[in-house]
């Protein structure tokens, strides 16, 4: 007997696309959606503009809803000073605080990494011993696992949007969007802060994606009408202290809000081979000098990689594991929507799913 019998609705998957995507209108149409997200990482006003000039009017009226991801306390990297093969440095759009050095930074969604030496410029400049084995660019996350190095807190005043976050935020809403995520939510200040730029009668959707950010969810969360939780497990998979330590927390967000999505990690094995990418652009990294691989020869390299289009076991065992508990909302990650390819594979198995075992 299933766990979680008790609520009918039916399951939902949300993608992540963008309006300059060469598949981005056939998929805002589909009816197997139930929201598209607009990733804001990395792309500057003047990339927002463009891509809102291509979506038109259609940010509140799309077939498919759509959501405007906003950046909050992620750490992002602004500028890169030095790279390889020189040692590493570079600025954050937050200030960190010193704690124990050195300490390993987590690049690329846990899959590089480089070891922290010190903190310059108030906690904005980082500097590294050596450096990651793949080149970094501004709008890149980085991963520093609490509590080696926590951001600064109530000694100084934190500023969770930036200068050029809020003004991003702003061109969003003049678009028409009234549907927002807010990453890396750890408080009920920047998710009134963020009300306040949006107003308050948009629907909001906080991903969880820190140890901070599960304790917001265990002793501070109160569900709101058009207030739900993101298990962001990408990140958030990356920052807990244990990796086993992702079951319990995907049951607490469940169980704090019976709305909440399940997002990242899911139907992996729909990318077909290509999931061993970073393993094999590191074999061809070690054959250039500077080892540095741009994001179009990424996505060459994916698109030309044998594939198989057999998802496995564990992604459908996965899948029945989230349902069984409690989840209704799902969102695939960003790599399986960036080709046409992947996605429309992906979403052919997840409706098989939906319509056979969540539909019983």
């Amino acid at each position: 007997m299933r766990p979680n019998p008790s609520s009918k609705k039916e399951l939902e998957l949300l993608v992540t696309l963008w309006p300059s995507f060469s598949h981005f209108e056939s998929f805002s149409t589909d009816p197997r959606y139930s929201g598209i997200r607009l990733n804001s990482a990395g792309a500057s006003p003047d990339d927002l503009k463009r891509e809102f000039t291509i979506l038109g009017n259609r940010a509140r009226d799309n077939v498919v809803p759509l959501y405007y991801d906003v950046k909050g306390r992620q750490l992002r990297i602004t500028e890169v000073l030095t790279g390889p093969p020189d040692d590493l440095e570079l600025r954050l759009n937050h200030p960190v605080a010193q704690r124990a050095m050195p300490t390993v930074v987590l690049f690329k969604g846990g899959e590089d990494s480089a070891l922290l030496e010190r903190i310059e410029e108030d906690g904005h400049r980082l500097v590294f011993r050596g450096g990651p084995k793949f080149s970094v660019r501004p709008g890149e996350s980085i991963c520093i696992r609490a509590p080696a190095l926590p951001t600064l807190g109530p000694k100084k005043e934190e500023r969770v949007y930036t200068p050029l976050e809020r003004e991003k935020i702003s061109l969003a809403r003049e678009a028409g969007f009234s549907r927002y995520l807010l990453s890396y939510v750890e408080t009920w200040k920047e998710v009134d802060e963020l009300l306040e730029m949006t107003g308050r009668d948009v629907e909001l959707l906080l991903k969880i994606e820190s140890v901070r950010g599960m304790e917001f969810v265990a002793n501070e969360f109160k569900k709101r009408d058009n207030l739900s939780l993101i298990a962001a497990r990408g990140d958030l998979y990356l920052e807990l202290d244990r990796p086993h330590q992702i079951l319990e927390a995907l049951r607490l967000i469940i169980e704090k809000d019976p709305e909440a999505c399940a997002a990242s990690r899911l139907m992996l094995s729909t990318l077909g081979n290509s999931n061993l990418t970073v393993n094999n652009l590191r074999r061809r990294a070690e054959r250039d000098p500077a080892g540095v691989l741009s994001a179009k020869e990424v996505l060459t390299f994916i698109e030309e990689g044998e594939s198989d289009p057999v998802p496995s076991c564990a992604d459908f065992s996965e899948l029945a594991w989230l349902y069984d508990i409690g989840y209704r909302r799902m969102m695939l990650c960003d790599e399986i929507c960036m080709k046409k390819k992947f996605l429309g594979r992906a979403t052919y198995a997840f409706d098989s799913f939906r319509s056979s075992y969540a539909s019983h």
